[in-house]
């Protein structure tokens, strides 16, 4: 018998090879519809800021765009803080507008102005109000404009994570923040829970040595909040068919972030991702809505679970989950681990070599907060009861208005806005072009390595 093992070698070869060129064309071609996604990582205009601050105002002046769910909450937060005047209020909804009007009256400060003209309206506040902050809490898709429009009308920006979807984006709020030199802050309120607040303590004052690593991410079932008919029913379900990676990172990334010193100390380097296939939204549309129906029919990007490997210029490494399309309790998995210990959130638990009760075995977080729980928290946590997360929304506020008032830099500045913000498109290429490393910019320009410490993690 003919031995045709050698021309078979050959031809699989070839074969390889032609099935390997098509399909880097085939992923030139998917990139190619990346390009307004990820845009430009080597762009380095202007220089970072250090210590990023503006001038003290004596009241902040706010306007709002947005004031439906989050927004609504953060107005009443704002109206609880010494400081504050909301000045302006701005949202497709009339009703809505006259909602929070209300409040404001109610609270003793004279009615807000109102603009309801359609989708651009903020931008007629932004250029006409005599405003000091605007505060959005929009779909993703307007938190970029709306934060531009403010910065370039002199005032300071606050917006709801993530800052922005696309590198472009992110670079283009770094800069304009830069250029104008005012502040553009996005509201990470998972950073301000409790259990968060105290790892940092425990960080900041070496209980867990030197941080190597760390675990992360948003595991939420919105699987009934992506099909309702309100709310962000209304637009979060459309980014499950646009894109396919990491949407929503902040929430688990901004607090180990903080630990790792990102952007201060360190810096994100590049990452790695990869998703499950897309089955949760679609098995859902046929058991809600029956399998003719025109959601059942949709077709979705969003694998229903994205994980992302995040390395450090330090080598540190970061593993970041998104799980928001199948069934299962919350958590934010919030793992924080050094050379001397580990601390856990979800489930709330700390091992702290030569201090465990036990060798090899979990203690409960309380057994430090005695000694470890945050200032912060301690501080101003009891005001906080009630209003929304379980006061972690009021610290993120207040903290702000602080920082503002008092003309120092923000706990969250610009810069980690886009580097938290960067991992929406970053996890989108890299997911596409096969799991490929994909670089992080670094929107700090090298100052990264000598920027200090906040001093909200000072300890």
């Amino acid at each position: 018998m003919k031995d045709d093992s050698a021309g078979s070698g050959v031809q699989n070869r070839r074969d390889f090879l032609k099935a390997a060129a098509a399909g880097a064309a085939g992923m030139s071609a998917v990139l190619a519809g990346f390009k307004p996604l990820l845009g430009d990582r080597r762009r380095v205009p202007g220089e970072s800021r250090t210590a990023f601050a503006a001038p003290p105002v004596p009241i902040v002046r706010i306007g709002f765009v947005g004031v439906g769910g989050m927004g609504s909450a953060h107005v009443q937060n704002l109206l609880n803080i010494d400081g504050v005047q909301i000045k302006a209020l701005c949202d497709i909804v009339p009703a809505k507008v006259e909602r929070a009007q209300k409040w404001v009256v109610e609270a003793g400060q004279p009615l807000p102005s109102a603009y309801t003209r359609g989708d651009h309206d903020f931008e007629r506040m932004c250029e006409t109000e005599d405003l000091d902050l605007v505060f959005t809490a929009t779909p993703w898709e307007w938190h970029v404009p709306v934060c531009l429009s403010a910065m370039r009308n002199g005032k300071h920006a606050a917006t709801e994570v993530p800052a922005a979807m696309t590198l472009d984006d992110c670079w283009a709020l770094v800069e304009t923040a830069e250029k104008t030199g005012r502040h553009c802050q996005m509201m990470e309120n998972c950073c301000y829970d409790r259990i968060e607040l105290m790892t940092l303590n425990l960080v900041r004052r070496g209980v867990l040595g030197e941080i190597l690593h760390a675990e992360a991410g948003y595991l939420h079932d919105l699987r009934e909040v992506k099909f309702s008919s309100e709310g962000e029913g209304l637009w979060r379900r459309a980014w499950s068919r646009k894109l396919n990676g990491n949407l929503y990172p902040t929430h688990g990334l901004g607090p180990v972030a903080q630990c790792l010193n990102v952007n201060r100390g360190d810096a994100l380097d590049f990452i790695v991702s990869m998703s499950s296939p897309a089955r949760g939204l679609h098995e859902y549309a046929v058991a809600n809505f029956g399998p003719s129906s025109p959601q059942a029919a949709e077709k979705y990007a969003l694998g229903d679970v994205n994980s992302t490997l995040i390395r450090t210029k330090l080598g540190k490494t970061i593993i970041l989950i998104h799980d928001t399309n199948l069934p299962r309790p919350y958590t934010r998995i919030n793992l924080v681990q050094g050379t001397k210990g580990v601390a856990q959130k979800w489930p709330d638990r700390v091992y702290v070599e030569g201090l465990a009760a036990e060798s090899h075995a979990w203690d409960d977080f309380e057994k430090f907060a005695a000694e470890y729980e945050h200032p912060l928290w301690k501080a101003i946590a009891a005001k906080g009861e009630g209003r929304g997360h379980g006061g972690m929304d009021y610290i993120e506020d207040y903290r702000l208005i602080q920082s503002l008032l008092k003309g120092e830099p923000l706990d969250q500045d610009v810069y980690d806005a886009a580097a938290w913000s960067a991992v929406v498109g970053a996890s989108c290429e890299s997911a596409a072009a096969g799991s490929r490393p994909i670089e992080i910019p670094d929107f700090t320009r090298g100052k990264w390595k000598t920027n200090p410490p906040l001093g909200i993690v000072a300890g």
